[in-house]
């Protein structure tokens, strides 16, 4: 990053784009080392859940159709019964363990890329052993992020599920026209997305906030949202790219991998989507993180880079978190 601090405020949308896809590709090695060691396993483990998770699934619901048609109290009968109840335990312990993993190398990869985007800013020399030995300190701190983050989801979906249920209910016994009813239906889903959106942006810039700040858990959750004010546009703009390249590359995995396609067109189509995976989860990464200096820039928070990299080089020894007063809060006049 060879921009002044000054200059990143003034990056819109296809700027932030420019500016990420720059950074990787100016330091590539380094980062085909962190996608090598970090997001490769990631991405094998999103995609390998999806294949998994429909196959003991598949199995689960034939085993149901058989018993549906079985009589009960046969040992045939019972037989199923526990073959279903083993697979019901084998699918909820897969998920759990994919859940684990998922969360641990998501934040692994993101304290690795944060940090070394931050050594890039100031200028610092920076090799993979570095980012390695200080990505399991900085990896505590997104923890706590991410456990307040998925606090807010549950408690998000909980009040809108109820407030659906509440409304669908009422639109169905007080709307008698289809069209007005599916009209409802319509907003309530936008509503929805809207505010799925919005704490997923906050969410992913909190990441960087706990990494590069004195902030984490919901201090930096509260931060993350302040300092998107006056970018929520291009921000926006930016993660629903990124959520549609996501959808997109499930979707081709879904439909030419998972469903019975030809063995060939399986395979094919599985590389293609594991690489393109890869990359798009290294673009996030590296883009949330520019954004985060883009924020910064516009509401003139300085960061001083000689007291960031002096907290930089703290990493390497004794975990010194990076104090509020070295990475922010010193006003710039306008």
């Amino acid at each position: 990053m060879d921009r002044e601090q000054g200059e990143l405020q003034f990056l819109g949308f296809f700027g932030i784009f420019k500016e990420s896809f720059k950074i990787i590709l100016t330091w590539r090695k380094i980062f085909s080392q962190i996608t090598l060691v970090l997001i490769l396993p990631l991405s094998f483990i999103f995609l390998a859940h999806m294949q998994i998770s429909q196959l003991i699934f598949f199995k689960i619901l034939v085993h149901q159709d058989t018993l549906e048609m079985t009589q009960v109290g046969t040992p045939k009968y019972d037989k199923l019964s526990d073959i279903i109840s083993s697979e019901w335990t084998a699918f909820w312990l897969f998920k759990i363990a994919y859940f684990t993993f998922l969360l641990i190398l998501s934040l692994l990869s993101t304290s690795a890329v944060v940090y070394t985007i931050a050594c890039i800013y100031t200028a610092k020399p920076i090799t993979f052993k570095k980012v390695m030995s200080v990505v399991p300190k900085v990896w505590k701190r997104l923890v706590v992020t991410f456990l307040w983050s998925y606090a807010v989801v549950v408690v998000y979906n909980i009040i809108a599920a109820v407030l659906f249920i509440t409304l669908w209910t009422q639109a169905v016994y007080h709307v008698p026209a289809l069209g007005f009813k599916i009209a409802i239906l319509v907003v309530l889903i936008i509503i929805y997305s809207v505010g799925m959106l919005y704490i997923t942006m906050v969410w992913h810039l909190a990441s960087v906030v706990s990494v590069l700040e004195d902030f984490y858990g919901i201090k930096a959750m509260i931060k993350s949202k302040n300092l998107m004010k006056g970018n929520m546009r291009v921000a926006a703009a930016v993660f629903v790219v990124v959520g549609v390249c996501f959808v997109g590359i499930q979707f081709l995995y879904e439909f030419f991998v998972v469903l019975k396609c030809p063995l060939g067109v399986r395979i094919g189509m599985g590389i293609v989507c594991y690489l393109m995976l890869c990359k798009v989860m290294l673009f996030v990464l590296v883009v949330q993180t520019v954004l985060y200096f883009v924020c910064k820039s516009y509401h003139h928070e300085n960061i001083d880079k000689s007291s960031l990299a002096d907290h930089l080089e703290d990493y390497l020894g004794e975990y010194v978190r990076l104090k509020s007063k070295d990475v922010q809060m010193e006003q710039l006049e306008v």
